[in-house]
């Protein structure tokens, strides 16, 4: 006969897992505001855990989704509210200024853009591949661990998502996206 935790954990996986990579793209799309989705998403993780051992999910995907737009709302009201502190007397500081050029910045904005229409065009199994391993640096076990795949299927999608990638900023007009 198996234990509570163990039904918990066989639900978890059948029930609330197979959303994982759903929910990281509406908490993306939804609340770009959010600095650490994958905080988010832990912590969306053990509250449904919690719920069900008490067995009160009556639906998973329901649940966990609106766990996570709480916890998502709460942040960026969270960051919205934080207070200013005030910094004494900035010109005895020294800084040097360096910001960008409002060329460079320019140049830098639009180079985003691409990369970030370029990023939409591929699928979304790759795009996260693609945010995960070169955004966010992760290792490919990482990666793997997150996604519910294997290394080398993410060691595969990154492959061809790179070079689907450099087709798209190609056909963009951009010769080198590399400094």
């Amino acid at each position: 006969m198996d234990s509570p935790q163990s039904k918990t954990a066989r639900w978890f996986a059948d029930e609330v897992h197979p959303h994982a990579a759903s929910l990281r793209a509406y908490l993306r799309g939804a609340f770009p505001g959010v600095r650490d989705v994958e905080d988010v998403v832990q912590e969306s993780y053990l509250r449904i855990w919690r719920a069900q051992a008490r067995g009160s999910v009556a639906s998973a995907r329901h649940f966990l989704f609106r766990v996570a737009r709480n916890l998502a709302l709460d942040l960026v009201r969270r960051d919205h509210r934080a207070p200013v502190r005030a910094a004494g007397d900035l010109a005895a500081l020294d800084a040097a200024d360096e910001a960008p050029s409002a060329r460079a910045a320019a140049e830098t904005a639009e180079r985003v853009a691409l990369l970030a229409a370029a990023l939409d065009a591929l699928s979304p199994r790759h795009r996260e591949v693609v945010i995960l391993c070169k955004l966010q640096a992760r290792s490919h076990r990482e990666a793997a661990t997150l996604l519910g795949i294997s290394e080398k299927t993410v060691a595969e999608h990154l492959y061809r998502a790179v070079h689907r990638l450099g087709e798209e900023l190609q056909r963009r007009g951009v010769e080198s996206f590399g400094r």
